[in-house]
């Protein structure tokens, strides 16, 4: 049996994106012949929301290993928020310590928290210790510098430096990458031919159906569908790079009001968890749009963000499910799977092409409209007038294929090929 180290700095009961890989994958490593151990940051020292219910997810015989981080409260004060910069030193120390006293053949780096990557390529050095990335977003690019200033993240200047140093020193060393997208790969080769000679692996996020029979069993969250409507739900945060796909269903909707006002009246769409701010900080990002448009009364946005399975639960009773694409063609939402296994109609909203919408149509759930191509906005108004006169799923599903396990398997294969090649 092989051991796997894996570093997850954010971890059951948080609730984050990029740890979900890691989560749904720790049940079905020892089955492919990997023993796992995490390092995670004590949830304590991160000010994300907590879903008590995950940590039921994660086996009782997994070894996490807990280490503290500076005090945001106190690294605030000199612009510093990110638990990677204010876990870096904890890490270093906790993990040299780990491979000092054990024999890891590995170390896998699952998380978007990125300056804690440059770490690898020193365990390589002092330990021999290969180590694979796995690369759930693109860590530096040039996306944000042709946006305006408005519209770029929170100390962008600091962070667009200080990735385009790191990210070098982490693709220096590694053994092996994890991508959602072919595209994050075929740009890391771009920028470090050396990495086309080193396996590699385009693996998306699975989805593991014990996650809703938890959420069945475990969240209490709901809201009020009038059952006379076609209630359509999207969860998680709108930014404004998903701004192009709001236009195009709100200017969707308008023509639906126009056309088919009767279809119209029987449609209501709801986005939660739209902004990661709290609750006095949080901005509405769709409801603005709705109202341009005149079409608010039909679209409710709850800016507060909620727990994984209370948005598994809700995702259950609804009709229909909504997904944004972003205006980077790239982009993979990690929540396809996790909708497509609700076994609910999906109406996929994206710029063109790209590996998400080719994933909607191999599941055979939902259906794409790309708010870059010419009629494509008729052709919504129209399968929101026919979704309106359905009862039930109005379309095929094919079998899923995209299970945890599966996906567990080719991150152990390709894991075994690092060693190989090392």
């Amino acid at each position: 049996m092989k051991k796997v180290l894996i570093i997850s700095p954010l971890f059951p009961p948080v609730n984050a994106a990029d740890m979900h890989r890691v989560r749904t994958s720790l049940p079905y490593y020892k089955d492919f012949g990997w023993d796992v151990e995490v390092v995670v940051v004590d949830a304590l020292y991160i000010d994300m929301i907590k879903d008590p219910i995950l940590s039921l997810s994660v086996p009782d015989d997994i070894i996490i290993h807990t280490l503290s981080a500076l005090p945001k409260k106190i690294t605030q004060k000199f612009g510093l928020g990110s638990v990677a910069l204010r876990s870096f030193w904890q890490y270093k120390s906790k993990v040299d310590r780990l491979l000092k006293r054990n024999n890891y053949d590995l170390i896998y780096f699952s998380t978007t928290q990125f300056p804690l990557l440059i770490l690898g390529s020193y365990w390589k050095r002092k330990f021999d210790v290969p180590y694979v990335i796995d690369m759930q977003d693109p860590w530096h690019t040039d996306y944000y510098q042709r946006k305006p200033k408005k519209e770029r993240p929170p100390k962008y200047w600091f962070s667009y430096r200080l990735n385009k140093y790191l990210e070098p020193i982490a693709m220096k060393k590694v053994g092996g990458l994890i991508a959602v997208s072919k595209t994050y790969i075929d740009d890391l080769v771009i920028g470090y031919p050396w990495l086309k000679n080193i396996p590699a692996a385009v693996i998306p996020f699975g989805a593991d159906p014990q996650d809703y029979e938890l959420a069945k069993s475990k969240s209490t969250y709901a809201i009020e569908f009038d059952e006379k409507k076609l209630n359509i739900v999207y969860t998680g945060a709108v930014g404004h790079i998903m701004r192009k796909s709001i236009n195009f269903l709100c200017m969707a909707l308008a023509g639906l009001k126009l056309s088919y006002p009767d279809a119209y009246s029987k449609i209501h769409l709801y986005f939660v968890g739209t902004s990661y701010a709290g609750a006095e900080r949080a901005v509405h990002t769709v409801a603005p749009i709705a109202e341009q448009y005149a079409v608010d009364e039909v679209i409710t946005e709850i800016t507060t963000r909620i727990g994984y399975y209370d948005s598994l639960n809700l995702l259950h009773t609804a009709d229909s499910l909504l997904i944004l694409g972003s205006d980077d063609e790239a982009y993979n939402p990690s929540k396809i799977d996790v909708y497509a296994l609700a076994g609910k109609p999906i109406i996929g909203i994206f710029n063109s092409g790209g590996a998400a919408v080719a994933k909607i149509g191999q599941l055979g759930s939902g259906k794409v409209f790309k708010y870059s191509v010419n009629g494509e906005e008729e052709e919504l108004v129209e399968f929101l007038n026919y979704l309106s006169k359905q009862s039930g799923s109005p379309l095929s599903t094919k079998k899923y294929s995209n299970s945890a396990k599966t996906l567990t398997r080719e991150q152990c294969n390709l894991f075994s090929k690092v060693l190989a090649h090392s």
